[in-house]
């Protein structure tokens, strides 16, 4: 398996995008990482940091998580409520655990400003972990992750759609200005997505997008997704609301408005509820969606089993009742 990460090396050359051909491929999706509070000291042996759901991840063959946090010890601290950081060891910790690429497009992903950008690119790069969504440029922001596995090409991209309002300009990268990607800026994503489009089999958009504590997608969500899905996405998810929210298809493509939090400091309640979505894809065909349930305990999601198990599932399946998804896929 080969792969390129965002603005770094040289995407495979196009073919023509099938639909369901090739071997299958399954993908998972966290939701927020951060390493605060209780979850800091799991950084002191980043080989087990995310042991208790590292059997979900890594039993997929790809795995994407938010990592809503900078990875610096420097920088300046931005004007706003709260700031996440992290050491280093974030990226190990991380890869150890399952993951494969991780996406910094969110509102704490420049807490520290542009030094802490430079310091986040650089940790990723010594790790050799891939980053998406964050760049030197907006040429590198939007770039996707390019692998290829068992001979299917898969393209992820990510971008924010919550910014601080003092902070948009700042935050966005430009020409020649580091920053992330932000899906509030709407033809440039949908651009990212139609690029990718020409080089993968299969493309994952990764979003932060949503209202905090709120279940159900917002008018902006809902009216991204068909953007992105017509653009020739085959799999939105994304997560900010720190509550799950529903999934399910858009046609043919499949959708999660809300992943939740997921190594993260939440101390019980919704916020506490957390789990992995598993997809299976064939080039443009996805299906066997799983929803694995865990409950996040000393900050990282711990899977459910039994009776636990199928009570949280089917409370995640009747999230979709205000989504306006489909529970099947259209013919």
């Amino acid at each position: 398996m080969g792969a390129s990460p965002a603005g770094s090396g040289t995407a495979p050359p196009p073919k023509p995008a099938g639909g369901a051909t090739g071997p299958a491929v399954t993908l998972a999706f966290g939701g927020d990482v951060h390493f605060e509070g209780v979850v800091r000291p799991r950084l002191a042996d980043p080989a087990t940091a995310l042991a208790p759901i590292q059997p979900v991840l890594a039993g997929a063959d790809l795995a994407v998580v938010n990592l809503e946090t900078a990875v610096t010890d420097r920088g300046t601290p931005a004007a706003k409520q709260y700031l996440f950081r992290a050491p280093a060891t974030a990226f190990p910790a991380l890869r150890a655990g399952g993951v494969t690429v991780a996406t910094m497009a969110n509102n704490h992903g420049m807490d520290y400003g542009v030094v802490g950008l430079a310091d986040s690119l650089a940790a990723a790069a010594a790790a050799g972990f891939p980053v998406i969504g964050i760049g030197t440029d907006a040429a590198a922001a939007y770039a996707p992750y390019l692998t290829t596995i068992k001979g299917q090409r898969i393209a992820v991209l990510a971008a924010t759609q919550v910014l601080d309002e003092n902070l948009i300009a700042d935050w966005t990268a430009g020409s020649g200005k580091p920053g992330l990607a932000s899906a509030k800026d709407v033809p440039r994503l949908v651009e990212a997505v139609r690029a990718a489009r020409q080089v993968a089999d299969t493309v994952v958009v990764d979003l932060h997008w949503g209202t905090e504590q709120v279940t159900c997608p917002t008018p902006t969500q809902r009216e991204l997704a068909p953007q992105l899905v017509a653009a020739g996405a085959d799999v939105v998810v994304g997560s900010h609301a720190h509550v799950l929210l529903g999934a399910g298809y858009l046609d043919k493509a499949y959708v999660d408005y809300g992943l939740g939090n997921f190594v993260f400091y939440a101390g019980g309640g919704p916020g506490a509820q957390s789990g992995v979505l598993t997809l299976t894809v064939r080039g443009r065909a996805v299906s066997d969606p799983t929803w694995t349930p865990a409950v996040i305990s000393g900050g990282v999601p711990r899977p459910l089993d039994g009776a636990a198990a199928d009570a949280a599932g089917a409370s995640w399946q009747g999230l979709r009742d205000c989504t306006g998804l489909a529970a099947t896929t259209s013919s």
